[in-house]
Order: structure tokens, then C-alpha cells, then sequence
């Protein structure tokens, strides 16, 4: 909470208005309490981006199955509980846009990321769905597909994971997915890939499978020395 309020008050002194709360995404509960408080705040909610969430790397048969209940809440249910608190607000207002922030990987699974990517899958294809069924309603749907970006993501994955790994490719500043995440905010699209080279990937996997299961070869997790 003491993160949030220092970025409500940045906020504040750029002169806008901001409400910060601690919630539990995997928590139905938590998500109907934030959208109720930012209404009865706000008036009005108009944007939810759908953010929550960890990698876990690994082999599938080495992956613990509470690990991936555990990324599974988080990254898929997560979403699900705060879509499902906004989208009631959304239908009255007849207005809304949700961002999921999905990953590069949920276009195109990298190998020892499976658990990870398969929330990051299914994020999408919630969306998709969710897209489709409110096509003219007025409410956008947007997903984001961010490539490895300079957060604490890779200290939290080596927390949860157990181990440390490293791997190739390219990187990005969070400030570029957000600004990418603003630019789709105000002018509402499909898909937005702040890393725009990555869609290329997207496509290749799509007309050529079996040459991106080449090319994702050199981007896989490689582990080094475990944490003490």
C-alpha cells in the first residue's frame, strides 16, 4: 500500500485524482469492493486494465501442480474476477474498455514458460470471446502483448520458481507498453504489441509452426545458479 500511495501522489501533484487500493485479484469479493469504491468515488469507471500477474518457469512434468493452480488464479482467474466486477458497470454506462495485458508468450508458447503461457493462452482467448460478444455494444476489448519487459517480473519468477534463469532477446521499458496501453485508450483497436517486431512472431507461428518452434528455441529459459 505505502507503492501505491506514492504513485497517488504523483498523481495528485501532476494534478489529477487518484483512489489507491489494496486488493487480492484472485479474490471475487476484492474486485466487486474495488469497482464499487471507484464508483461511489469516481461516478463512473471507464477503463480497467487487467495487469495482475507472475511467471513461473520450468519443464511442464517438473512444474509442482500448486504452483500452477497458483499462477492459474492469478493470471487467468484473476482476470476473469475483475472483468466480471467491471463489465455489469460497462453494460449500464454502455460504454467501457477492458486491457488485458496478456504476453507475447499467449500468442506463441517459449519453451520451459508453459505454465506461464498457458494463462497468458487463455487470457486471450477469454478476450477474444469477450470482444466478439460485445462488438457494437460500445465496449472496447483490447490485449496487449508486451515482450520481456524491465520490471521485478524476473526477481518474483525466480522467487516462485526456485531457481535464477536467463535468457536471449530483446527487452522493453515499461514506459513503452505504457504508452502504447495510452495511445489504445484513446483511440480503442484490437491489439497493440508495444514491441512492434514481435508481431512478426504471431505471424509465423500462425502460417509456419514448425519453423517458430525453431526460432522460440533460442529464447527459452535457460537456468543458472539458484538463489541462496
Amino acid at each position: 500500500m505505502d507503492r501505491l500511495e506514492t504513485v497517488a501522489g504523483q498523481v495528485r501533484d501532476a494534478g489529477g485524482q487518484a483512489l489507491p487500493i489494496s486488493a487480492d485479484v484472485t479474490r471475487e469479493t476484492d474486485m466487486q469492493s474495488l469497482v464499487a469504491r471507484t464508483l461511489e468515488r469516481f461516478g463512473r469507471l471507464d477503463v480497467l486494465v487487467c495487469n495482475a500477474g507472475y511467471g513461473l518457469y520450468g519443464a511442464i512434468d517438473q512444474i509442482p501442480s500448486e504452483g500452477m493452480r497458483r499462477v492459474h488464479d492469478v493470471n487467468y482467474m484473476g482476470t476473469w474476477n475483475a472483468i466480471s466486477a467491471a463489465l455489469p458497470v460497462f453494460r449500464r454506462q454502455g460504454t467501457g474498455h477492458i486491457i488485458v495485458v496478456s504476453s507475447i508468450v499467449g500468442r506463441r508458447g517459449v519453451p520451459y514458460m508453459g505454465a506461464y503461457s498457458a494463462t497468458k493462452f487463455a487470457q486471450v482467448g477469454l478476450a477474444e470471446c469477450l470482444r466478439a460478444e460485445l462488438r457494437g455494444s460500445g465496449i472496447y476489448v483490447t490485449i496487449v502483448y508486451p515482450i520481456s519487459t524491465e520490471t521485478e517480473f524476473f526477481e518474483v519468477m525466480t522467487a516462485e520458481s526456485g531457481f535464477a534463469t536467463r535468457a536471449s532477446g530483446p527487452r522493453q521499458k515499461p514506459e513503452d507498453v505504457a504508452e502504447a496501453i495510452h495511445r489504445a485508450i484513446e483511440r480503442p483497436t484490437p491489439e497493440v504489441y508495444p514491441y512492434k517486431k514481435a508481431k512478426w512472431l504471431a505471424v509465423i507461428s500462425a502460417i509456419a509452426p514448425g519453423l517458430a518452434d525453431t526460432v522460440v528455441q533460442k529464447w527459452g529459459r535457460k537456468p543458472i545458479q539458484a538463489p541462496q
